[in-house]
């Protein structure tokens, strides 16, 4: 008996993208990070990071708000309650692939 594969196209692609995966799991990590933490951990570019933010916070995922340190611009990164629940399905949608894979080991 070979495992059902059909799953894996169900899976959320716009969290499955690998740079706005790190994003959502360093922003379901901790309750908030500023986009230089974001920035130094993802690794990306500046603009790459914007855009992959950009596109989370379309479609619900996460909140941005921008304020100032004196003159600065300070700009904070918050995951949603949706935010949350997309991730956490996320999670145990590949957990349910994986763990289908491993028991059709023969």
């Amino acid at each position: 008996m070979t495992a059902d594969y059909r799953p894996i196209l169900e899976i959320e692609r716009l969290i499955h993208e690998p740079a706005r995966l790190v994003i959502m799991a360093l922003l379901y990590a901790v309750e908030s990070a500023d986009f230089v933490f974001l920035l130094q951990e993802t690794g990306l570019t500046k603009g790459n990071l914007s855009s992959h933010l950009a596109k989370l916070e379309q479609a619900g995922y996460i909140t941005v708000e921008k304020t100032f340190r004196g003159k600065y611009p300070y700009t904070l990164y918050r995951q949603t309650d949706t935010g949350r629940a997309a991730f956490q399905a996320y999670q145990n949608g590949l957990r349910r692939i994986l763990e289908a894979m491993d028991g059709n080991t023969e």
